[in-house]
């Protein structure tokens, strides 16, 4: 049984235009964000959804509901949301500015920037990396995210049928990682924009992303 996943991250929002962290808080779509995202609604609205899904923040349910009112199965559609594809936790890091809160996480670790310790070290090392520096422990390590993630797939799969394109909102991290584990020779040091697209076809349960951060709107 294969499907094909729309995965779309969701338009710009506050704290993204302020460079702050932003896992499981949340913060709204800015008027740029929201008419990028009404831009990616035109770009996609011939493609006849079967499904739609997005994760449960609002910035994600607003993108996905921008997307699928413009499409050309909107009157057939009903926007689910689905907790597992929510962003990483950062814990007592969230809300804090990026820069700040990865060079507390990775300095211990010989790297002053999120962008410089990707490439040595990948995203999952990050990942453990923050659960470690925050105080709390309640940032998500990559064993504990990617239970999560799998539960999602898995979720999927049980409701959409062989043959199906689905869309699904999500989030930066969320997306690059998944085109991380499940894709060959993407650059994933390198985030996907807002409203960009990334492919991914799911044959028998077992997913494998065809396209990474595709820009569909200027």
């Amino acid at each position: 049984m294969k499907y094909t996943i729309y995965l779309l991250r969701h338009g710009q929002t506050w704290f993204n235009k302020y460079n702050r962290m932003q896992g499981w808080s949340d913060t709204p779509l800015t008027p740029d964000g929201r008419h990028v995202a009404e831009l990616a609604a035109q770009k996609l609205k011939d493609i006849p959804f079967a499904e739609a899904f997005s994760s449960d923040a609002r910035r994600a349910v607003d993108t996905c509901k921008i997307i699928t009112d413009a499409n050309i199965n909107k009157n057939k559609l009903n926007n689910y949301k689905i907790t597992e594809f929510r962003e990483q936790f950062y814990g007592s890091f969230e809300g804090i500015f990026s820069g700040e809160a990865w060079y507390n996480v990775l300095w211990p670790h010989g790297y002053k920037t999120f962008n410089s310790a990707v490439p040595a070290i990948g995203l999952d090392k990050c990942k453990d990396y923050m659960k470690e520096a925050d105080p709390f422990h309640d940032a998500e390590n990559a064993q504990e995210y990617w239970e999560r993630i799998d539960r999602g797939f898995a979720k999927l799969t049980k409701v959409v049928h062989g043959g199906d394109n689905v869309l699904l909102v999500s989030h930066g991290t969320t997306i690059r990682s998944i085109a991380g584990r499940f894709g060959e020779g993407f650059h994933v040091e390198k985030s996907p924009a807002n409203s960009s697209l990334t492919k991914v076809v799911v044959t028998d349960g077992k997913p494998v992303v065809t396209e990474y951060a595709k820009k569909i709107v200027d």
